[in-house]
């Protein structure tokens, strides 16, 4: 079956008055048990670790350089995308697979079938200084019109009209979903990284866990996640259940979780700042282990020479100096499931993006939201 013919539960707000189409209304479908969630990618924080890694034993170079994995997205891709930018700044496309094979079956809570989808993906725009960035979310569940793409097998993929965001990467991999992004945004993907379940979740437990507070009790059986509010040291299983649930608070829907998503960045890019790891070479090597096996970059960033030096840029990007939206988007008034991506004001993130400036508060005025913004905060 096909990532286009896999709903998601969502549970919409009001319906907006602009998008890229308008169809006829139609009814809410009840959510079903037992789906399969997305999964918060913090590739980018785990790249971050590998910085740490960097300063080991050089013995480990060899190691942890053998435990890296890379796609060749330049080649893939081939002379036909946007411009790189000339001022300085960088973009990053963020990916976390779905994959249930290599253990993760038994995170996601399903079966392997041999398939894999981009449960999140962020834009991570580092401005000229690397002093800031700011980081748009996907929805997953965004109907859009996908373009033909090339991947890094050489196999050629036909377009696509109105068929989910994520279908680019169960469709093409690594190569056809940066081929949606640019086309989507109209910006030039830099720097490509991924990671999976079981990587995320290992992380999270080599870092000793990340410390939130939330404001209400988070309870969902779909996630495995229970929590009373207040503060708490999440382990690994449960970081892995806050950045997956949907249905345990705000509206939800998949905009309620990209929501408790991004404060956990936050969460978890103040912890991996701050852990005392320099002080600890067994929890040094942990981390830069682990990290190393995790990520997928794109074949720039495969080597950790090469990761350890962009890594380096962000080191000075605190969470205060992280602005983070999710591109605006309607819900579906035919598809309570879908939403729709919200043309004007999309453009407006776009474009501030691509010419390095913030990315303006009217932009993401009066577009879809999940409800749960404030839940989750770091500790």
């Amino acid at each position: 079956m096909s990532a286009e013919s896999r709903p998601e539960p969502a549970i919409p707000g009001e319906s907006g008055t602009t998008g890229r189409r308008h169809r006829a209304k139609g009814r809410r479908r009840k959510p079903r048990a037992k789906r399969r969630k997305g999964l918060l990618v913090m590739a980018w924080t785990a790249a971050g670790i590998v910085v740490l890694g960097g300063t080991g034993a050089g013995y480990l170079y060899f190691k942890l350089n053998g435990n890296l994995q890379s796609v060749d997205i330049d080649q893939a891709l081939g002379a036909d995308r946007p411009d790189k930018a000339d001022n300085g700044s960088e973009n990053i496309l963020v990916l976390g697979s779905d994959t249930r094979s290599d253990g993760n079956g038994k995170l996601g809570g399903g079966v392997d079938d041999g398939t894999a989808r981009s449960d999140t993906a962020m834009v991570v725009h580092v401005y000229k200084g690397h002093k800031k960035a700011s980081v748009v979310s996907i929805p997953r569940d965004t109907l859009i019109d996908r373009p033909e793409c090339t991947d890094t097998d050489g196999n050629e993929h036909p377009a696509a009209d109105d068929v989910m965001f994520n279908s680019a990467y169960s469709t093409g991999g690594a190569a056809c979903a940066v081929k949606t992004v640019e086309t989507l945004s109209g910006l030039r993907m830099d720097h490509y990284l991924e990671v999976d379940f079981s990587g995320f979740q290992q992380l999270i437990d080599d870092l000793g866990g990340v410390e939130v507070t939330t404001t209400e009790d988070i309870k969902d059986p779909d996630s495995h996640l229970d929590l009373k509010a207040g503060t708490h040291t999440l382990d690994g299983e449960q970081a892995l259940g806050l950045v997956r649930t949907r249905h345990g608070v705000g509206d939800g829907s998949d905009l309620g979780r990209i929501q408790l998503q991004q404060a956990f960045i936050k969460a978890l890019v103040d912890q991996v700042k701050n852990v005392g790891v320099l002080t600890d070479p067994k929890k040094l090597y942990d981390l830069a282990d682990t990290a190393t096996k995790t990520v997928t970059t794109d074949s720039e960033l495969g080597s950790v020479n090469s990761l350890v030096s962009f890594v380096g840029g962000l080191k000075g990007i605190s969470p205060a100096n992280m602005h983070m939206v999710t591109m605006p988007v309607i819900y579906d008034p035919a598809d309570a499931n879908r939403v729709l991506v919200e043309e004007t004001k999309s453009r407006q993130v776009w474009d501030a993006l691509k010419n390095d400036q913030a990315i303006p508060a009217a932009a993401t005025e009066g577009t879809a939201t999940g409800e749960a913004d404030g839940v989750v905060s770091a500790g």
